[in-house]
């Protein structure tokens, strides 16, 4: 079956970075910001993992927001619901400083636009555990625009995450499609391989591989973004 669909991951693969000052800059640029609301730096921080752990475990009868705004509650009381639109302007403002810590790669924008180019659907594939607002800032930091893919997964739209396989179903549910049509690429061996078990054809990429696991990746295509774009025209 030929491929129609292409999914991308964005951390590590559209958007160059190095995942542990990612994180160091985000969590600190979150505590410094939610201080003048009375949260301690490092309850929020742990408070924010319990939350994204519980939506790595989702099951699928509830959105990932709201898996995560149940657990943040069930820590800090209800009522810190209030908090979500303070949360929401973190994005918006302070969370683009976090672009410092990221990369850029032209080739990234080349690639989703030859998939255009090639009629193929471009889907991103980020893993679910941010809200829209957060996900849109990361693409646009990469050189692209949320309109460039027919779907972006977010929190909001998700009630799976990688490398859970109910994942890469949901989106082939969404989009009408069949597995075998659709390649997913990604640069974390452990939460993007996995789409290769549903039946979609992967692709690793390698400029900054997540490995932690450290699995023999022959078995999968890899290499850098020239690599991936000579392969995703062999599939047409």
């Amino acid at each position: 079956m030929p491929v129609t669909t292409v999914l991308f991951d964005l951390d590590g693969t559209l958007l160059p970075m190095d995942y542990d000052l990612f994180i160091k800059a985000y969590f600190g640029l979150l505590a410094e910001y939610s201080v003048p609301l009375g949260y301690n730096p490092e309850m929020l921080t742990g408070t924010v993992w319990k939350g994204t752990a519980a939506m790595v475990k989702n099951t699928g009868e509830q959105t990932n927001e709201t898996v995560f705004w149940d657990t943040f509650c069930a820590i800090y009381g209800d009522s810190a619901r209030e908090h979500i639109s303070h949360f929401d302007n973190f994005y918006r403002t302070d969370f683009q400083k976090v672009r410092e810590s990221c990369g850029y790669t032209p080739e990234a924008a080349g690639t989703v636009a030859l998939c255009k180019e090639l009629g193929l659907t471009a889907v991103l594939a980020t893993n679910p555990i941010f809200p829209m607002i957060a996900t849109e800032s990361r693409i646009r930091w990469a050189g692209m625009k949320p309109e460039d893919f027919s779907l972006i997964t977010t929190y909001e739209n998700s009630r799976f995450c990688k490398p859970n396989p109910a994942y890469y179903r949901e989106i082939c549910r969404s989009l009408g499609v069949d597995p075998a049509e659709c390649l997913m690429v990604g640069n974390d061996v452990s939460d993007d391989m996995p789409a290769a078990g549903v039946g979609m054809k992967v692709f690793l990429l390698t400029d900054c591989l997540l490995n932690t696991k450290g699995k023999d990746i022959s078995n999968y295509p890899n290499g850098g973004f020239a690599d991936l774009q000579n392969y995703i025209r062999s599939l047409c």
